[in-house]
């Protein structure tokens, strides 16, 4: 069953646009006088963005700074941000989950949780903490929940996802589906939502929902999808590859239920490999799962994008944030390539298991990538080549602190540390240079610039932590 809808207007039961072009200059003339619209300007700054605590103290929860120096300024190691004090605070009751234009001249973010969950906001960047509110704000509530996830799909072109799957039990002696402990599974649906929005002048443009289209037989085999995220737009523009959470319930096993009172149910072995939803653009229609042959780890992310176009036109996949595999997907077939695996573990040559916690394309099928080992502490960075499957690790000041990796409760005396790495949203790129910001949980860092070509890095601006804080971008 699939439901779709085309807005030519962001309207749709109460209005998605609310405030739409109050204090907000779209004349035709000149270009420096405008406050939204597309990023038509060269690039004055980059922008950093941070985490803090939450009332209850959780590590990073509480919110989001920004703060915009420029290029000149990020190169400066004497140059000083403390985003905390001097900062802009991105609207959101949680961590911000920031995009931003190519230029990085704007922001974007839909606000995660609280009363204005789903909230979109656009932000023109000015320099230092002057961020200029369009108040373009379009309420993707209806569509895609308070929690969504979302990404830039392709320059201009916002995409929001949601999934969530439902169990069916085999009903009692009464007819009734079975709520608690001792049900037996029957099936399983999962169902999809997808919105559209136009960046430029923001509005939802379409949106679709749907039963993700598994088999009967993989349903009844407990498959399901609760989690969708990291939308791409591929090369040709026909196509939106969405990665998944694909997960499968233990049919031979009867629900239990938790402290809560919640029906809960056993997780068996994925047989079917890392899943890919694929979906018709601009249509949204002819949705579709594509499986890799070579992993079964998901792709889905956790807040950072982990797909993207490659030069060669095709899509290059990590399987984080957990994985340490990168799949691709050709533009020639919009399936996987089953002949291309590139496992970082194998290219770094070490026996720890790996994981990808962010990394980013820049050009001539090189990417840099953020990643931690298992029992090791720190983050740490690497080049990589995806046609020659290789990977250079490169030498960060402070890369072995625990803060970038986390630790468990067990591991500091009692309360966990959340890992920088685990949280971390976004590497910068201008030119030929990669920009990551790279601070332990609560101690200060610096930004690190990253040249791909010549594989040199350069200790950039000093960052100014706080307490259950840390860095997460560069846009």
């Amino acid at each position: 069953m699939m439901n779709t809808k085309f807005f030519k207007t962001a309207l749709f039961g109460a209005a998605l646009v609310a405030g739409a072009l109050v204090g907000c200059k779209k004349s035709s003339g000149d270009p420096d006088n405008q406050v939204s619209g597309p990023d038509v300007w060269e690039r004055e700054f980059i922008t950093l963005t941070a985490a803090f605590p939450d009332a209850a103290g959780e590590a990073g929860n509480g919110g989001t700074m920004a703060y915009a120096i420029t290029p000149a300024q990020a190169a400066d190691p004497n140059f000083e941000v403390n985003v905390f004090t001097a900062g802009y605070g991105l609207r959101s009751q949680r961590t911000a989950r920031v995009q931003g234009s190519l230029n990085g001249n704007f922001l974007y973010n839909i606000q995660y949780t609280g009363t204005d969950g789903g909230i979109f906001n656009k932000y023109k960047v000015e320099g230092q903490k002057n961020f200029v509110d369009t108040r373009e704000e379009v309420n993707t509530e209806p569509v895609l929940g308070t929690s969504p996830r979302w990404v830039v799909a392709a320059e201009g072109i916002g995409v929001g996802v949601f999934a969530s799957s439902k169990i069916t039990t085999v009903p009692n002696d009464k007819g009734e589906q079975v709520t608690g402990a001792g049900a037996t599974f029957a099936d399983v649906t999962s169902t999809a939502k997808i919105a559209v929005l136009d960046l430029n002048d923001p509005q939802i443009t379409r949106q679709t929902e749907f039963t993700i289209p598994f088999t009967a037989d993989q349903t009844k085999n407990g498959y399901q999808i609760g989690r969708i995220d990291v939308p791409v737009l591929n090369a040709a523009k026909n196509k939106i590859y969405i990665g998944c959470n694909l997960t499968r319930t233990d049919k031979t096993k009867l629900s239990g239920v938790n402290s809560n009172g919640t029906q809960t149910w056993s997780t068996t072995a994925n047989e079917l490999g890392t899943a890919t939803l694929v979906v018709d653009y601009p249509s949204l229609t002819n949705p579709k799962l594509i499986y890799s042959a070579n992993s079964k780890a998901n792709n889905h992310s956790y807040r950072t994008m982990s797909q993207y176009v490659a030069n060669d036109g095709n899509v290059y996949q990590a399987t984080a944030t957990a994985g340490s595999q990168f799949l691709r997907i050709l533009a020639t077939t919009n399936d996987y390539d089953n002949t291309y695996n590139f496992d970082l573990k194998t290219a770094l040559g070490t026996s720890n298991n790996v994981a990808i916690r962010a990394w980013r394309y820049i050009k001539d099928g090189i990417g840099m990538v953020l990643y931690t080992e298992t029992g090791v502490d720190g983050g740490y960075l690497a080049l990589i080549n995806l046609n020659a499957k290789t990977a250079d690790r490169l030498i960060i000041e402070n890369q072995t602190d625990a803060g970038f990796s986390g630790l468990s409760a067990a591991q500091n005396g009692g309360k966990a540390l959340v890992g920088t790495f685990g949280q971390f949203q976004n590497i910068g790129i201008i030119g030929d240079n990669f920009y990551v910001p790279m601070t332990p949980n609560g101690l200060d860092g610096n930004l690190y610039i990253v040249n791909y070509k010549t594989k040199t890095v350069t200790k950039g601006a000093k960052l100014k932590n706080q307490s259950g804080s840390f860095y997460l971008g560069a846009y």
